[in-house]
């Protein structure tokens, strides 16, 4: 089996890569959702087919699958894109296409915001109209909601840029019950959140070997500290681990691997632990500066945060890989 990126891949990466720097640099995740800025970023997504890129071609889709959407919400993650873009590009496709509502997504008249877990409170919903809550762990049905008419209440949240709201009064338009559709859409979610933390973890890094690069201390940059490239290589090794996990279960949900959901689980539980790891590394390694809201990396280290515990902690996700390989489990599975 060759697991090399192929061409096609590579483009997308490369692509991607180029429109996220371009478009969405920290001025713009700190600009807020009805900034004219984050509407460039969105009409860009939309150009390049982001939000069909799962969606079938008869559909008005790309047709394309999950070994693409890696690329992309790695490169999204990176650059903390202050869009529900896991929500939509990844949860939202099958769910859409199945209940006949893609046309206004794909076109760029609306995003998805998503509640897997049905609580309530959901991220970047300003920039949302359609809400699909339901589908946690791949089980039960998934109600289509339009905002219309509904009331969106702010929430103080880890991640201010994720622009958390408690949302009530939605309108119902569609429930999915299929059980595949719903166990595709929410590997496919968990799989977006994973890849989205493997961009995280690299930009927070860079941030950081940048960063001690610089720093001086008794005449010689920090970086030069032993204790410090351990603390940089071990946090690194983590990132280096989830990597190839997550595009491993990429492979697998384009493939229809039997092993798929085990695989998806192995990615987020990595993914969430290796981000975890490089945002306290960051932290530690930075000093200070790391703890005011000036500086930028706060705003990859809080999106992190949120999202390691968003789609399943990694403790629930190796609760459920340790059910895949028939262990005995000790203690109460996490709830979320």
């Amino acid at each position: 089996m060759r697991f090399a990126p192929t061409a096609e891949q590579r483009d997308l990466t490369a692509v991607a890569q180029d429109l996220m720097e371009t478009l969405s640099p920290p001025t713009v995740v700190r600009a807020g959702p009805d900034a004219p800025e984050v509407d460039a970023l969105h009409r860009a997504l939309v150009d390049l087919g982001a939000p069909g890129l799962l969606v079938s071609e008869p559909a008005g889709g790309l047709g394309l699958d999950e070994n693409h959407l890696v690329p992309l919400l790695v490169e999204a993650g990176r650059a903390a894109v202050p869009l529900p873009l896991v929500e939509t590009v990844a949860f939202a496709a099958a769910v859409l296409e199945s209940a006949g509502l893609a046309d206004d997504v794909l076109s760029g008249k609306a995003m998805c915001a998503a509640d897997p877990a049905a609580r309530g409170d959901v991220r970047f919903a300003s920039r949302a109209s359609l809400l699909l809550a339901g589908g946690f762990g791949g089980a039960g049905p998934i109600r289509v909601l339009d905002f219309a008419g509904a009331s969106r209440e702010p929430v103080a949240a880890v991640d201010p840029a994720a622009d958390l709201h408690r949302i009530a009064g939605a309108t119902e338009r569609a429930v999915v019950a299929d059980p595949a559709v719903v166990e595709t859409a929410w590997l496919r979610g968990v799989l977006g959140a994973a890849a989205a933390l493997v961009g995280l973890s690299r930009r927070m890094l860079e941030m950081t070997v940048e960063h001690v690069a610089a720093r001086q201390q008794f005449g010689v940059p920090i970086g030069s500290f032993q204790a410090v490239k351990h603390h940089l290589a071990s946090a690194l090794l983590e990132v280096e681990f989830a990597a190839p996990a997550v595009a491993a279960a990429g492979a697998a949900m384009a493939t229809g691997d039997p092993a798929r959901e085990r695989e998806v689980s192995t990615a987020k539980a990595l993914a969430s632990d290796a981000a975890l790891r490089a945002a306290r590394t960051a932290i530690q390694c930075h000093g200070a500066i790391a703890y005011t809201t000036e500086y930028d990396l706060h705003l990859f280290a809080k999106r992190a945060w949120a999202l390691a515990a968003d789609w399943g902690s990694a403790a629930w996700h190796r609760a459920r890989v340790a059910q895949h390989l028939g262990l005995a489990g000790t203690g109460t599975p996490p709830a979320s």
